[in-house]
C-alpha cells in the first residue's frame, strides 16, 4: 500500500508547468535551491492580486478598524495552518516518505494553495458572488439568453457566479506575465488549487467536492491538461485540497468569533456559553471550553479593562481550539488518504473528526451573532448597490462599440470609452485576443466579472461615485 500511495504523491506533487520549456529538473536531496513548487508560492505572494486582498472584506465590509481581519491576513493565515499540517505530515507521520522531495513540496504547496485560495473573490465578500449572480438572472433576457450559441454550462458560469473558479481563471489566464499561461504554476498546484473540481453544469449538492464549481468552461482544457498530468480522474479532488479546505473552514470559524468579539457584538463569556449550550456533551468542545475559561478566572485577576479581558481571553481560546481542530484534521487525513486517492471520500475533513461538533458549534455562533448582524447587513446593502452599478456601466461600455463582431473597435460614445478604459489592460487584452475561442457574448460577460472580481472594497465604491459624476445613470444604456 505504502509503495501505492508513494507512486500516486509522485503524479500529485508533479513540478513540472504548462509553458513549453519552462519546467527545470527536479532538485537532489539537500540541495538549498528551491524546487518548483516552492518557487509557486513566491510567485503568488508577489502579484497584484494578493496585495488587493488587503482592501477585501472577510467579513466585517468596509471595517475601519486595523485590528479586524481582511481576506489578506485571513489567506495568511489559511497558508500558515495548512503549511503546518503538511510539516507534521511529512515529518511525523511520514507520509510520502519514499519521495524525499516531498518534505519540501508538501508544506510548500499547502502554503501556497491556502495563500491563493481567496484571490478570486470580488469586493464584499461572498455577498459579493451573490451581488454579481443576481445581476445576471436580473438582465437574463438582454445578456445571456441574447445569444442563442451560449450554452447552459456557459450561462451558468455567470448565474451561479463562484469566486473558487475566478481565482483560477486569475492565475492562469489573467495575472499576465508575457504569454497566455498567467502566472505558468506547477501542474501539482494547479490541481490542489480546485477546490471544487466540476464545472457550473454538473453540480451535486450531495457531494462536498460538486456543490459549487471550481472553474468556468473557459478553462476545461486547462483542467483536463492537469487532471491528466497529476493521475486525477475527472471531478477528483486533490488530496492536499481537503487540507487547504479544512484549515479555510478553521481559519475564518475560529477566528470571525474571535473578531466578533473584539467588534463587540458579544463577549468571550457569550461565546463560551453558546459553544457550551450548542453541543452540551462533546468531550473535545468541553476540553477547549474548559482550558479557555480556566485562563480566563486568572486573567480576572489582573487589572484589565473589559476590552482586555475578552480580547485576552479570545485569544487564549483560538490557540486551544485551532490547536484541537488541527490534531483532529492530521488524524483523519492519514485514515482516509486511500480512499482519496481513489476519489471515494466524500466528507469534509473536520466534519469527519473528533472534533466535528466544535466547529459546527462555532459556525453556528458566528452565523447567529456576526454574519446577521445588523451593521453588517447594512453595509453588504451597500455592496450590492455599488456592484449593480458598477455592473450597468461596465456592460454598457464593453457592448456600445462600433463594431459588434469586433472586440477591439472603438467604443461608440465618448462616455462608453471613458468607461471602457478603466478596466484593467490586461483583461482587455485577454478579452480582445483574437485567439479567445469563446463566444463573444461569453467574452463579454466574462469581462464583466472579470473587472469587478479584481476590484477591492474601496475602490469599487470610488468609482461607483466617480461614474455616477461622469454622469452615466441608467437611462444612459438605452
Amino acid at each position: 500500500m505504502q509503495q501505492e500511495l508513494d507512486n500516486h504523491w509522485r503524479r500529485w506533487l508533479n513540478p513540472h508547468r504548462r509553458r513549453p520549456g519552462s519546467s527545470r529538473p527536479p532538485l537532489g536531496p539537500g540541495s538549498q535551491q528551491r524546487t518548483a513548487i516552492e518557487r509557486d508560492y513566491d510567485r503568488v505572494l508577489f502579484s497584484t492580486p494578493v496585495r488587493r486582498m488587503a482592501d477585501k472584506t472577510q467579513v466585517f465590509p468596509l471595517d475601519r478598524s486595523d485590528s479586524v481581519r481582511t481576506r489578506l491576513t485571513h489567506s495568511h493565515e489559511v497558508a500558515n495552518l495548512a503549511r503546518s499540517v503538511g510539516i507534521d505530515l511529512v515529518f511525523n507521520q511520514r507520509v510520502a516518505a519514499g519521495l524525499p522531495e516531498a518534505l519540501r513540496d508538501i508544506p510548500a504547496l499547502l502554503a501556497t494553495v491556502g495563500l491563493a485560495h481567496d484571490l478570486g473573490n470580488p469586493p464584499f465578500g461572498h455577498q459579493g458572488e451573490d451581488a454579481i449572480a443576481r445581476w445576471f438572472e436580473l438582465n437574463r433576457a438582454g445578456v445571456l439568453d441574447a445569444d442563442p450559441g451560449l450554452t447552459g454550462g456557459m450561462k451558468a458560469d455567470f448565474l451561479r457566479f463562484e469566486g473558487n473558479a475566478q481565482t483560477l481563471r486569475l492565475l492562469t489566464k489573467l495575472q499576465l506575465i508575457n504569454d497566455d499561461y498567467g502566472l505558468n504554476l506547477t501542474l501539482a498546484t494547479l490541481a490542489a488549487l480546485v477546490k471544487y473540481p466540476t464545472p457550473s453544469d454538473c453540480l451535486d449538492p450531495s457531494r462536498v467536492t460538486h456543490k459549487k464549481h471550481g472553474y468556468f468552461q473557459s478553462e476545461q482544457a486547462l483542467m483536463d491538461e492537469v487532471w491528466a498530468a497529476t493521475g486525477l480522474q475527472s471531478g477528483q479532488r486533490h488530496p492536499l485540497t481537503w487540507i487547504m479546505e479544512a484549515c479555510d473552514d478553521i481559519a475564518y470559524s475560529v477566528l470571525d468569533a474571535e473578531d466578533a468579539v473584539k467588534k463587540g457584538l458579544l463577549s468571550f463569556s457569550d461565546t463560551i456559553a453558546f459553544l457550551r449550550h450548542e453541543a452540551p456533551d462533546d468531550p473535545v468542545l468541553a476540553a477547549v471550553c474548559d482550558a479557555a475559561a480556566s485562563e480566563h478566572q486568572g486573567y480576572r485577576r489582573e487589572r484589565l479593562s473589559p476590552d482586555e479581558l475578552n480580547d485576552i481571553s479570545m485569544q487564549t481560546f483560538r490557540i486551544r481550539a485551532i490547536g484541537a481542530l488541527m490534531e483532529a484534521i492530521g488524524e483523519v487525513f492519514i485514515e482516509s488518504l486511500p480512499a482519496m486517492a481513489e476519489g471515494r471520500f466524500e466528507r469534509e475533513l473536520v466534519a469527519a473528526s473528533k472534533a466535528g461538533p466544535l466547529l459546527s458549534a462555532l459556525k453556528a455562533c458566528n452565523w447567529q451573532h456576526a454574519y446577521r448582524h445588523k451593521s453588517v447587513l447594512r453595509v453588504e446593502l451597500t455592496g450590492l448597490t455599488v456592484i449593480h452599478g458598477l455592473m450597468d456601466a461596465f456592460w454598457y461600455a464593453i457592448t456600445r462599440r462600433e463594431d459588434p463582431d469586433d472586440p477591439a473597435s472603438p467604443r461608440a460614445t465618448p462616455l462608453a470609452g471613458y468607461i471602457y478604459q478603466r478596466i484593467s489592460e490586461n483583461y482587455r487584452r485577454v478579452f480582445e485576443s483574437p485567439g479567445n475561442p469563446m463566444p463573444i457574448r461569453y467574452r463579454e460577460a466574462q469581462l464583466l466579472t472579470d473587472m469587478i472580481s479584481g476590484m477591492t472594497d474601496s475602490f469599487a465604491v470610488s468609482l461607483f461615485e466617480e461614474f455616477r459624476e461622469v454622469g452615466f445613470v441608467p437611462s444612459t444604456r438605452a
